[in-house]
């Protein structure tokens, strides 16, 4: 027979190991993956030799109103039923409370908005860049929004990871830039962020949604001082390594930039002779039109690749063609 106390401690101890077992399985991943009403999406672009990225969900308009002016008394009854953002009374979130889009617009007028759906917008670059004009440290960033029927204000806040503008903490801003939006009469059903327009050193971000068009720019303000600072880095890094002088002699070379590929060439020479760099030389002295000194400097390659076991097969027969006045 089980005594009473018996009996309490097994049941008690089946409810906890119940409990731990339903607990356990609740925090095991999902093991099918279902369709999401706001799915994610991402779109990068390379800018010079930065890259920028913006990591997104697009909801969908489903008939519910936007944008629009919210009145205290209704964000006051928000913040009391559904206990939003503190400071929601001023410009924080009402993102997310109940109601939104039917007894008040998604993104209010006025109020920070997470530029998308579900965790809030992430946005990355890997350079130092200007965003409208304004200074912006590489790095990742949420992108949050305050809609205005005239002006938008776009928010780059340094807590990258985030659950939509819930916790939104404008202590933490890294910037904010304001931009005209542009109302359309065409709708577009779902919120994207589009990279339409590209220069050599900047690219325009629009965010798309029902009737308007948020756009922003960002540049790169000096391409060269930043490949040169990157080249610079990578020497540094590597004093003994003849081949990223010789990476940065190729890239000019693409690039008919003959003069600056023979000061890399050079100095690839200089770290560590090899056929490789001493091909590259003797090529770009045919393409200066310098014919006898591509030969001599050919005829050097040979030896070395040569001397290195090298295939020179084709560059024998490369510098016979030179020689015989068929190049």
């Amino acid at each position: 027979m089980i005594s009473a106390k018996r009996v309490s401690l097994f049941t008690i101890s089946a409810f906890v190991i119940s409990c731990a077992a339903s607990l356990a399985f609740a925090q095991q991943p999902a093991k099918v993956r279902l369709p999401q009403a706001s799915p994610s999406a991402t779109v990068s672009q390379t800018i010079g030799i930065t890259d920028i990225a913006i990591t997104y969900h697009r909801p969908a308009v489903r008939g519910r109103m936007l944008w629009g002016d919210i009145s205290s008394d209704k964000v006051a009854a928000l913040i009391k039923a559904n206990s939003v953002a503190p400071g929601a009374e001023g410009e924080g979130t009402v993102d997310g409370a109940a109601g939104g889009g039917k007894d008040f617009p998604m993104a209010p007028y006025g109020h920070v908005w997470r530029a998308g759906a579900n965790e809030a917008t992430k946005f990355t670059v890997s350079d130092d860049v200007l965003v409208q004009g304004q200074k912006l440290a590489a790095g990742a960033y949420s992108l949050h929004i305050i809609p205005g029927k005239e002006e938008f204000t776009v928010v780059f806040n340094k807590t990258a990871d985030q659950w939509g503008s819930f916790r939104y903490d404008a202590k933490q801003d890294a910037l904010r830039v304001k931009t005209k939006p542009v109302w359309r009469s065409d709708s577009q059903e779902q919120l994207s962020y589009e990279i339409p327009s590209l220069t050599p050193n900047s690219a325009q971000v629009i965010l798309r949604w029902e009737k308007v068009a948020v756009p922003f720019t960002v540049e790169v303000p000096n391409q060269d001082a930043l490949v040169r600072s990157k080249i610079d880095a990578a020497v540094a890094a590597n004093p003994t390594d003849w081949q990223v002088p010789l990476a940065v002699a190729n890239a000019y070379f693409q690039d008919d930039k003959f003069e600056d590929a023979m000061v890399w060439t050079d100095k690839s020479i200089k770290v560590k002779e090899t056929f490789q760099n001493l091909r590259t030389k003797a090529n770009l002295l045919i393409n200066m039109g310098k014919k006898p000194e591509a030969i001599a400097v050919a005829e050097q390659a040979l030896a070395r690749g040569k001397a290195e076991g090298a295939d020179t097969t084709r560059f024998e027969q490369f510098l016979a063609n030179l020689k015989a006045g068929k190049m």
